[in-house]
């Protein structure tokens, strides 16, 4: 019962990661180096509390949560794809843009600058399962477009190695334009989650560093759907692993320490796998290199 329980858990702080990762997967693989994911989440997070408490309505702040995370990439394929600036550059600017900028947002809307109001159970989408069904959905559809689709190739292509895909007649712009946009409106389901399904409102950086870590099960996945899926779930039961030690009185551990195991494993990671694992070939480059 335990193990399962330690299962149950670990699988739903993996949801946001997943998320996150999946959406990563497809700008990377498109070459768009994309660090923004923290950004994504917490927009998309404040996006669906805010509108939630201000009209109830469930259809409704899903869409706002999603659309939030589109508008960021949005801005971020301007920059990256039509204005070539450097990727990272660029990632890192709306990261530092989500952190100061939804406190203002709160404080217009709310009156207060750390968080919105809390929404009641009954007005939130609690069940995970609802969650897992849509990760499995995205899961199984980014492996059909990777291997049979033609948009799947195209990715593929403006990853590796865009002359080749010009040379066919297919505008590189167009592809990483929609792999970013698309893999936004999926990063845009993990800020749901984190504000209106398994919290109760949006909280000061409420992603608290998901972003990152799912760039590292990205990379740890090798830019692959399966393992990536696998390193989210690892770092999931990883994470669910550091809350359960907190709550035995087995293990006289700091909790501080606990607190960081999932982010210093995750640095292990980058650090042992980052330079062995191949990373799209024309990633962070612009189309014409």
């Amino acid at each position: 019962m335990l193990v399962e329980q330690w299962f149950y858990s670990g699988v739903r702080i993996a949801l946001p990661l997943f998320f996150a990762a999946f959406g990563g997967l497809l700008s990377e693989r498109a070459g768009v180096a994309n660090i923004a994911l923290e950004s994504f989440l917490l927009f998309s997070s404040f996006a669906a509390a805010a509108t939630m408490t201000l009209t109830q309505n469930m259809p409704l702040s899903i869409a706002a949560g999603i659309g939030a995370s589109v508008a960021v990439g949005i801005i971020f394929a301007f920059f990256t794809v039509k204005a070539r600036a450097d990727q990272i550059i660029v990632g890192m600017a709306l990261n530092i843009l989500a952190t100061g900028s939804i406190p203002v947002f709160c404080k217009a809307f709310f009156g207060v600058s750390g968080q919105t109001p809390s929404i009641e159970m009954a007005q939130r989408l609690n069940s995970p399962w609802i969650f897992i069904f849509v990760a499995l959905i995205i899961f199984a559809a980014v492996i059909f477009m990777f291997k049979k689709s033609v948009f799947g190739l195209h990715v593929t292509v403006a990853g590796d190695h865009p002359p080749a895909l010009k040379t066919q007649g297919v505008s590189v712009e167009k592809v990483r334009w929609l792999a970013i946009l698309l893999g936004a409106a999926i990063v845009g389901m993990g800020g749901i989650y984190l504000s209106i399904g398994a919290g109760s409102g949006y909280t000061r950086n409420m992603s608290a560093g998901r972003g990152f870590i799912a760039l590292a099960a990205l990379i740890f996945g090798r830019w692959k759907p399966i393992p990536t899926l696998l390193t989210c779930l690892f770092f999931g039961l990883l994470d669910a692993l550091q809350i359960f030690m907190q709550n035995s009185n087995a293990f006289e551990i700091p909790t501080q320490l606990t607190q960081a195991l999932p982010y210093i494993i995750t640095l292990i990671v980058l650090a042992v796998f980052a330079g062995k694992n191949a990373a799209p070939k024309a990633i962070n480059k612009s189309v014409d290199a």
